[in-house]
């Protein structure tokens, strides 16, 4: 267990004590020519390879490390039921595994699964042997050539080039157990109202439930705000309760007051428990009591207007690729663009480990979230992407960091929207699709331009040039200056909006731009345009800086990037988070001057 990565727990928001992490050795196997099945390979299999979960076969820290190209592969280990867990369900999950998977216990099918960013678990009590040792054995299916897959950034050719880099295959996050009664709480969601001062807990109980009492406990900063029993009539229960009692002080207009923001990341922790005459189901969570909405041309954050200094972050490690090495590396990025004065990333073309968003909670920092785009159009590809959308929302709805959705970039996965009304509809229907799972975030239909329905107009302009491309940066500035020019500018030839939908008085924030190369390793990669020492970067940073805050109509910004990925030498730190120039200066560059 000591030579374990990952060891944390996995699921920050819903905690509960009894639980085994199955990460470390595993037997692995890749599968070329799809014989695994024929093969039973499912039944007590003999894989002669071994792999350390939760790095996938193409990482470094996988001890794999190999970039053949193979469909298929397998995982197989043993585990035991320690004995504090006997006698209760046992429940298995998966925090990520790519793309599809069938999971089966001690030979036989328990389920399988079609995602490759998104949590998914499966009872596996009725499967286990009475005792003694279990086996757990994974089949994955992730076709490289597939393009109605959502892979982000994962390349589907044999070569990281451009923008697109190594493919991640298989387990790439935490695999775990975890104990629960029979009747027990199977999740929570919490709903704050700033603007009434309460919160809406919803619950779904599983087992027995009738006649329990469900008792949640609220407290902030080790302060008892709510305590209520409630006798269980029905699986679904929802409770709201007041968390400000008529108390000024703890409402946004006292300086915060209990409101999460990046500068005063308030948290309340929860309680839950489920009691029966012979059992008690515990589970501790927490949310965050905040609000975003858009008026006036602008963005509020906790009724105030606020500015978003962004940074773009593809959750890229050069040991384990989509996988951090540890949590204390989710929780370092966070630091280091704090120290540059960002207030908040855009998680590029990923659905980020909920360790993340844990830290991003307790740090105080804006998140983005963003899913994994396919590269073409087609109604499975559609299917796909909506089922991913419902598992997102599901796994990440309390975070309170995230502000804001964006299910679809540059047009990835809808090529033809500027012409194809079946296109247009599929960004809408995704628009809405968001808005009725989630209504209390900030939706974007295609960010950069070929925007239809959307809560803010997000463009991407490069096209600032050098500092002896004077005219180039001239017409930047220009671009950028006023809401005529934004709305006239057309960066990558590209109109902001299509299908006959017209500006609506959205917030317009600059959501991509930068991108300025700098190779202080010898490392040999390309950017939007390059810096030939940091003095020049910082330079060339500045009079970015200067043409957006010059601009009276902008209302944010997200820098590219944080960090080198790959072939990609853009980021203020290079891919192994080396600051490439003094941080303090890039955080006064980004300091509002109004």
């Amino acid at each position: 267990m000591s030579n374990m990565y990952r060891p944390e727990y996995p699921r920050p928001q819903f905690v509960r004590d009894l639980w085994l992490n199955l990460n470390g050795e595993w037997d692995f196997s890749l599968d070329k020519s799809n014989i695994g099945m024929s093969e039973k390979w499912f039944d007590n299999p003999n894989l002669p390879e071994k792999i350390q979960v939760p790095f996938a076969y193409q990482a470094k820290l996988s001890q794999v490390e190999c970039k053949d190209i193979s469909d298929w592969c397998w995982y197989h280990r043993k585990f035991n039921i320690p004995s504090e867990m006997a006698g209760k369900q046992i429940i298995l999950h998966f925090g990520a595994v790519d793309y599809q998977a069938w999971v089966y216990i001690n030979g036989t099918m328990v389920g399988t699964h079609e995602g490759g960013h998104t949590a998914f678990c499966f009872d596996i009590t009725p499967y286990l042997a009475a005792k003694g040792e279990q086996s757990l054995t994974l089949r994955v299916y992730d076709p490289l050539k597939d393009e109605t897959i959502p892979r982000g950034k994962q390349f589907w050719e044999e070569k990281s080039a451009g923008i697109w880099y190594t493919p991640t295959t298989g387990i790439w996050q935490t695999v775990w157990l975890e104990a629960v009664e029979k009747t027990h709480i199977e999740d929570v969601r919490f709903t704050s109202d700033i603007d009434k001062g309460t919160v809406v807990v919803e619950a779904v109980v599983a087992g027995d439930y009738k006649n329990a009492d469900f008792v949640t406990e609220i407290k902030y900063k080790g302060e008892l705000v709510v305590k209520n029993s409630y006798t269980v009539n029905e699986s679904h229960i929802r409770l709201e309760f007041d968390l400000f009692n008529k108390k000024i002080f703890r409402t946004a207009f006292h300086h915060g007051g209990m409101a999460w923001s990046p500068e005063h990341p308030n948290l309340f922790d929860v309680d839950l428990s489920l009691q029966t005459p012979t059992s008690q189901d515990h589970v501790k969570s927490y949310f965050g009591l905040r609000k975003v909405h858009t008026e006036n041309g602008k963005v509020y954050l906790n009724n105030r207007p606020y500015y978003q200094k962004l940074v773009l972050d593809q959750g890229y490690w050069p040991e384990g690729l989509l996988t951090a090495p540890s949590d204390e590396d989710l929780k370092k990025d966070i630091q280091l663009a704090k120290e540059m004065g960002f207030n908040g990333c855009r998680k590029h073309q990923k659905v980020e480990d909920p360790r993340f968003l844990y830290w991003a909670d307790k740090m105080g920092f804006l998140v983005w979230g963003e899913c994994a785009a396919s590269p073409c159009f087609s109604e499975t590809a559609a299917a796909r992407l909506y089922k991913e959308w419902i598992e997102i929302i599901k796994r990440d709805y309390n975070h309170p960091c995230i502000v804001t959705w964006v299910p679809i970039n540059e047009s990835w996965g809808v090529p033809n929207v500027r012409f194809s009304k079946q296109e247009q509809d599929h960004t809408l229907g995704l628009y809405y699709l968001v808005k009725s799972l989630d209504p209390t975030r900030l939706v974007i239909s295609n960010d950069g331009w070929e925007m239809t329905k959307t809560d803010i107009l997000a463009l991407h302009n490069y096209n600032h040039g050098h500092k002896d491309e004077t005219a180039k940066y001239a017409r930047y500035k220009k671009d950028l200056s006023t809401l005529e020019n934004l709305l006239k500018s057309r960066a990558a030839a590209r109109e902001l909006l299509v299908g006959g939908f017209e500006y609506e008085g959205e917030p317009i924030l600059l959501t991509e731009y930068g991108g300025i190369a700098y190779k202080v390793d010898g490392t040999a990669g390309w950017g939007y345009t390059t810096a030939q020492s940091e003095e020049q970067l910082l330079e060339d940073y500045a009079r970015v800086m200067d043409a957006i805050f010059a601009s009276d109509t902008l209302h944010g910004f997200c820098y590219t990037q944080l960090t080198d990925v790959e072939q990609e030498i853009n980021g203020l730190l290079t891919y192994d988070r080396t600051p490439k120039c003094d941080l303090a200066k890039i955080r006064v560059l980004n300091a509002h001057p109004r």
